[in-house]
């Protein structure tokens, strides 16, 4: 596929940049980095959004140069940003090589689904912003938030709900997070245990696998692509055949939201223990 720019590209950008020189027109790709970008108070630095940025409703305002994994270089350039904020993952590789390839410089924000590594984005994108300072005051904010969600709501419960997070069920055929993503991550910080292991990534399952995960529970995101009714949900015969089938037991949240590991994540997990756990998750 050629990615062909309809702009003299300068030259490349230095490397292993952390800090922007000029921090005025940002371009954020990734809803969680333009989430926390507002939550610093630095909003008016950002001249461009990708459309997973839907939180908060000012973001909405921004142009939109595309979703994150789909970018054009194009896209990304025709808004003239100072700079470029990217959570890891933005793509394709191709665009991002080519970004990478002009003077403007370009962050890349790892992404990790865990406590830590949500303390670490804000850091991260504060310094990139140089607002260091206000950084470390909403990390230790959020990481307060965090403890008294993730350790305290659901300390005392020790029959842990099994969820499956189905991500789409196309043809009938369970498509499934397993370990190393969003999903898997947001599950255990709210004290629940990912019904299905052994595999990274997301896969889909067969019937067999799917009633062996003997999954109390369905965690589903809204507004991601085709809706699936519980009807359609609960006629699946190896999701009837589990304790989440016959109890009928759905959790459906937005998907920015449930899976975003941003500012907001510590309300996902007193959201998501409420929706296990019900009056046995401490408030």
């Amino acid at each position: 596929m050629c990615l062909c720019v309809a702009f003299a590209l300068p030259a490349r950008a230095a490397e292993g940049t952390e800090v922007f020189a000029d921090p005025s027109k940002i371009a954020a790709i990734g809803g969680s980095i333009t989430e926390i970008v507002f939550a610093l108070g630095e909003q008016d630095r950002l001249v461009a959004r990708d459309s997973t940025s839907r939180y908060p409703e000012a973001a909405l305002k921004l142009p939109d140069v595309g979703y994150m994994r789909q970018l054009s270089p194009e896209g990304v350039l025709s808004v003239n940003p100072s700079g470029i904020l990217a959570l890891h993952g933005s793509g394709p590789k191709e665009t991002v090589d080519v970004l990478k390839k002009t003077s403007i410089p370009f962050i890349e924000v790892p992404e990790r689904y865990d406590h830590e590594g949500i303390l670490e984005k804000i850091r991260i994108v504060g310094k990139a912003l140089g607002a260091d300072a206000k950084a470390a005051a909403l990390a230790a904010e959020i990481d307060v938030k965090l403890l008294k969600a993730a350790e305290k709501q659901t300390a005392s419960i020790k029959d842990r709900k099994r969820v499956l997070f189905v991500l789409s069920m196309r043809g009938g055929k369970i498509l499934a997070s397993g370990s190393n993503t969003a999903a898997d991550g947001i599950i255990r910080l709210s004290g629940g245990v990912n019904a299905v292991d052994g595999y990274s990534g997301y896969k889909q399952l067969s019937d067999e696998a799917v009633i062996t995960a003997r999954p109390d529970v369905i965690l589903m995101m809204n507004n991601a692509g085709p809706g699936v009714s519980d009807d359609e949900l609960f006629a699946n015969p190896s999701i009837r055949s589990t304790p989440a089938g016959a109890a009928r037991k759905v959790v459906r949240m937005d998907g920015g939201y449930l899976l975003g590991f941003g500012p907001r994540t510590a309300d996902v997990i007193r959201d998501l223990a409420a929706s296990l756990y019900g009056g046995q998750a401490a408030d």
